[in-house]
């Protein structure tokens, strides 16, 4: 498949089917590495985002998003949302409730790198709400 049209480093990939009733709005998923560590570049559309989730282990564990192409926004929960732009990084702990995801003006790309961890596990919680959504510029 041909580059995302953001002109990103990877192929974009195909609807992320999979994971579709976690997000809101349409997202794209190609898997980088599936073996040791797991490594997803994932498009947003304007607009996308995926729900509050956690990533849990028992030791390890949780996830870095390096930022590849657009504007997007990372929140974790109880703190203001941060701003995200190509060449940011984020380093998410094991245990922290958080969403990422596309500006509403903008398509945006990161890859999700999952760190290794004993008993690593997603938990899916609900979706940011359109309120709170809303308010971001």
């Amino acid at each position: 498949m041909d580059k995302d049209a953001m002109g990103g480093p990877f192929p974009r990939g195909g609807a992320n089917t999979a994971y579709a009733r976690y997000f809101v709005g349409d997202s794209y998923l190609n898997m980088l590495s599936t073996e040791g560590v797991v490594i997803g570049n994932v498009t947003f559309e304007p607009g996308c985002r995926n729900n509050w989730h956690i990533h849990k282990a028992r030791s390890g564990g949780g996830q870095i998003l390096l930022c590849t192409t657009g504007r997007g926004w990372y929140q974790e929960w109880g703190k203001p949302a941060r701003e995200l732009h190509a060449g940011d990084v984020v380093r998410i702990p094991a245990g922290v409730k958080h969403w990422h995801g596309a500006a509403r003006d903008s398509w945006f790309t990161h890859l999700a790198v999952e760190v290794p961890g004993e008993g690593a596990e997603n938990e899916w919680c609900e979706p940011v709400s359109e309120e709170d959504y809303a308010r971001l510029s």
